[in-house]
C-alpha cells in the first residue's frame, strides 16, 4: 500500500529578522517534518537551531498544546483548571466586559500582547476588537525598541523605512550597532554578511558583548555598557579630521549640524577611549572605514534599551547624516522594514476607526503598578505574549496578577507562567494551522503563512476567537467579522505583486521589487523641516535636548555589575521555552562573567551565585568568558520562571525604569551585586 505524501511551503512568523521558508513535508495527512525551504534566499534548506527543534517538537507534541478551552478551578497562580465548551467560556468573558462597558470603565480593560506571532492577522487583527470597546492596550514596543523608533522619527521622520538589504552588494562598509546577528539573525549572520564581506565590505560591530559576530567582525568596537554616545561623537571626530564629511550633503539635506560641532570636537579618540574602553586606534580605524562608503548602519535594539537609548539613537543617526550615507546604492540605515514600505496600511488590520470613544494605552513599564491598581485595572487579556515570563518588575506582576477581583484571560498555544493566573484559558492555533501573511522586518518581502494540518482539538486562530467574542458581544460592525481570506486577499492587492493568496503560497516568499530599492532616494524627510533634524524643536518640546549629547553612563556602583540580558541562542524570547530538547540545550541558568570580576569576587567556573538588587534576586550558576568585560555580566533572557531555580527569570531584577524615551525600557541598565548563596 502507497502512503501518500506531499509538502507545503510556509514562512517562520517569529519575531526574528531572517523570516525563514519552510516545508511541511506530511505523510498519511499528518505532519512527518517541519525543515528548511532550500528555495528560500535566506533559509537555503536549513531551519536555525531552535526553530528546527521547537517546529519538530513542542510545536507538535498534543502533550502539550492546549486544545479547549479552560476555566481556573484552584487559586490563581496553581495552574488548576477544568474544560469548559467555547460557548460558556465566551459567555463568561463577554458578559463580563459588557458589565464593565457599561459602567463606564471600558479603559479598566487592558490588553497585551507583543510578538508571539509576526503573521499580520494573528499579530494585528484582535484589535479591532479592542479598539472597538475603548480598551487599554498596554504599548507592545515599550518593552522592547519603542525608545529607538522615537529617535529616529524625530531625526528623519521615519524609523521603518530602513535600506534594502540586497544593496550590500554596493557597500564599502557594514556598521552593525548593538545587534547580535549570531543569535538574533543567524541566517543573515551566516549568509548576508558573508556576501557582503565576498564583495568587498569591511564588517564593524559595535557591542558591549564579544558574541559571535563581533568575534568574527573585521573591527569589534567593545564598548563599557552605556557609553555609545560617546563613542558616535569620537568617530564623528574622526571624520571631520580626516576630510571625511559630506558637506554638500549637510548643507542640503539636514539641519542643525551646525549645533554638534562643538561637542564633536570635545570627544577625541583620546577622551572616547577612557569612557567607552575602546581603544584609540580602533575607533580611528571604524571611522575611516565608515567614512568612506557608501556604507550600511544596521541598528540594534539592544542599542536602545538602556537608560539614555533615545539619545544613543540620536547621536549614532549622526553619523549617517556626516557622512551622506543616503540616497545612493550601498548606503543607508535599518532598524526595521515596515509595511507602508511594501504598500500596506496596517489600518487595514487593525481599523482603528472602530475607537469612536477612542482608546487608552500605558507603558510595559507600568504594566506592574497598574495591574496592582483595583481602580484602573478590572478586567486583563493578554494574547501572543507570556508577561510573567517577559516583563520588568516580576515580582510585583505577579502578586498583581493573584488579585482574585481582576477577571483574566489568557489566550495561547501552551499552558505558561502567565496562564497559571488566568480566569479564563483560550487554546490558540499555531503558524502551522491558519493562513495568513509575513512581512521580514528585514527583508523588502512578501511571504506566504499557509496552513499545513488542523489546530489540535478545538483550538482557533486569533482572529476566529475574536469574531466569535465580538458576537457574544452582541456587536454587529461588519469590520469585526472579515473572514482572513478576504482580509488576506485585500492586504496582497495593496502590494506590488500582482497575484492572489494562492499564486503566493505556492511560491513562499517573493520578492517585491526587481531591483534593491535606494533608501529616501528622493531625500525626503517627514520632519518639520523636510530635512534630518539634528538639532530637533520637536526634542525640545517633549524636554528632551535640542541636539544628541556625547554622553556615557556612570559605572556602576561601588560592589554592583551591570547585567545586560540579550537574546538567548536557544530561545525566541519566550517562546521554545517549554521545548524539553532546547531545556537541555539550554542547561542550567547562568550569568557569565569576566575572569577579572569573578576573581576580584572570588568565584570560579560553576560556582553557585545569587543576583541581588532591591527588585529581587536570582540564583544563577557562575560561567567564565571574555565575551563579557570588567564591570558588566551575561545573563540571556527568556527563561521560563517555572522552570527555573526559584520560579523567576532575571526579570526579577528588572525595574520599570524607563528610557529617555518613549517611556520604553532601560532594561540593560539594570545593576545588581554577586553574593555566595547563603551569604548574609
Amino acid at each position: 500500500m502507497t502512503t501518500a505524501t506531499s509538502s507545503i511551503k510556509t514562512t517562520c512568523p517569529r519575531d526574528c529578522y531572517d523570516a525563514c521558508g519552510i516545508i511541511v513535508n506530511k505523510r498519511s495527512g499528518m505532519i512527518a517534518n517541519v525543515l528548511g525551504d532550500p528555495d528560500h534566499h535566506i533559509t537555503r534548506g536549513a531551519l536555525c537551531g531552535k526553530c528546527a527543534i521547537a517546529y519538530n517538537g513542542s510545536w507538535r507534541d498534543p502533550a502539550l498544546r492546549l486544545s479547549t478551552p479552560l476555566k481556573r478551578i484552584g487559586p490563581k497562580g496553581r495552574g488548576e483548571f477544568e474544560p469548559i465548551s467555547w460557548h460558556d467560556a465566551l459567555e463568561e468573558i463577554a458578559t463580563r466586559l459588557k458589565t464593565v462597558v457599561t459602567q463606564g470603565r471600558a479603559r479598566g480593560i487592558l490588553h497585551t500582547h507583543y510578538t508571539g506571532t509576526v503573521g499580520l492577522l494573528g499579530g494585528a487583527f484582535p484589535n479591532r476588537f479592542f479598539n472597538r470597546i475603548g480598551a487599554t492596550e498596554v504599548d507592545p514596543d515599550t518593552v522592547c525598541n519603542k525608545a529607538g523608533h522615537m529617535a529616529l522619527e524625530l531625526v528623519f521622520g521615519n524609523s521603518l523605512d530602513g535600506f534594502d538589504p540586497r544593496t550590500a552588494r554596493d557597500s564599502r562598509a557594514i556598521l552593525i550597532w548593538g545587534a547580535n546577528p549570531s543569535h538574533s539573525a543567524p541566517h543573515q549572520d551566516k549568509f548576508w554578511l558573508k556576501e557582503a564581506r565576498d564583495h568587498g565590505a569591511k564588517i564593524i560591530v559595535v557591542d558591549p558583548i564579544g558574541h559571535d559576530t563581533a568575534r568574527g567582525a573585521d573591527i569589534h568596537l567593545k564598548l563599557r555598557p552605556g557609553s555609545d554616545a560617546a563613542l558616535a561623537f569620537a568617530l564623528l571626530h574622526v571624520l571631520i579630521a580626516r576630510g571625511l564629511v559630506d558637506k554638500d550633503f549637510l548643507a542640503a539635506h539636514t539641519i542643525g549640524w551646525e549645533e554638534l560641532v562643538p561637542a564633536i570636537q570635545s570627544m577625541s579618540p583620546e577622551r572616547a577611549e577612557e569612557l567607552c574602553g575602546v581603544a584609540r586606534h580602533l575607533i580611528e580605524q571604524a571611522a575611516l572605514a565608515y567614512g568612506h562608503g557608501p556604507s550600511l548602519l544596521w541598528l540594534g535594539q539592544g542599542a536602545q534599551r538602556q537608560p539614555q537609548g533615545g539619545n544613543v539613537f540620536r547621536a549614532v543617526s549622526a553619523l549617517v547624516a556626516f557622512t551622506g550615507n543616503l540616497g545612493k546604492k550601498g548606503a543607508g540605515f535599518c532598524y526595521m522594514n515596515g509595511s507602508n514600505g511594501r504598500g500596506i496600511d496596517m489600518a487595514m488590520v487593525t481599523e482603528p476607526s472602530l475607537a469612536r470613544a477612542g482608546t487608552g494605552s500605558v507603558s510595559h513599564m507600568d504594566l506592574s503598578a497598574t495591574l496592582d491598581d483595583k481602580e484602573q485595572a478590572l478586567v486583563f487579556i493578554n494574547w501572543n505574549n507570556n508577561p510573567a515570563a517577559s516583563s520588568p518588575g516580576q515580582r510585583r506582576l505577579r502578586h498583581a496578577l493573584e488579585r482574585d477581583d481582576l477577571f483574566h484571560v489568557a489566550i495561547d498555544l501552551f499552558h505558561t507562567d502567565t496562564t497559571a493566573y488566568a480566569d479564563i484559558v483560550l487554546p490558540a492555533a499555531s503558524f502551522l494551522e491558519f493562513n495568513d501573511l509575513v512581512l521580514p522586518y528585514f527583508d523588502l518581502t512578501l511571504s506566504a503563512q499557509v496552513k499545513a494540518i488542523d489546530p489540535p482539538g478545538e483550538a482557533l486562530p486569533n482572529s476566529e476567537i475574536f469574531r466569535r467574542l465580538a458576537a457574544a458581544m452582541g456587536f454587529k460592525e461588519p469590520e469585526l467579522f472579515e473572514s482572513d481570506d478576504a482580509l488576506i486577499e485585500r492586504l496582497i492587492a495593496q502590494t506590488p505583486y500582482p497575484g492572489s493568496f494562492a499564486d503566493l503560497a505556492r511560491a513562499g516568499t517573493v520578492s517585491l521589487f526587481p531591483e534593491p530599492r535606494v533608501q529616501f532616494a528622493d531625500f525626503t524627510f517627514a520632519t518639520p523641516s523636510g530635512k534630518i533634524e539634528l538639532a530637533s524643536g520637536r526634542a525640545v518640546e517633549l524636554g528632551l535636548p535640542r541636539t544628541p549629547l556625547p554622553d556615557a553612563d556612570p559605572p556602576p556602583a561601588q560592589g554592583s555589575i551591570r547585567i545586560l540580558s540579550p537574546a538567548s541562542l536557544w530561545l525566541m524570547n519566550s517562546s521554545y521555552g517549554n521545548d524539553k530538547v532546547i531545556r537541555r540545550r539550554l542547561g542550567p541558568p547562568t550569568i557569565m562573567l569576566h575572569p577579572d570580576d569573578a576573581a576580584a569576587s572570588g568565584f570560579a567556573d560553576g560556582d553557585p551565585i545569587l543576583l541581588v538588587n532591591e527588585n529581587g534576586q536570582l540564583a544563577l550558576t557562575v560561567t567564565l568568558s571574555d565575551a563579557a568585560q570588567p564591570g558588566m555580566g551575561i545573563v540571556h533572557k527568556g527563561r521560563w520562571p517555572g522552570a527555573s531555580a526559584g520560579d523567576a527569570n532575571v526579570n526579577v531584577l528588572v525595574s520599570a525604569a524607563k528610557s529617555d524615551m518613549a517611556q520604553s525600557t532601560a532594561v540593560h541598565g539594570t545593576e545588581v551585586r554577586l553574593l555566595r548563596p547563603g551569604a548574609p
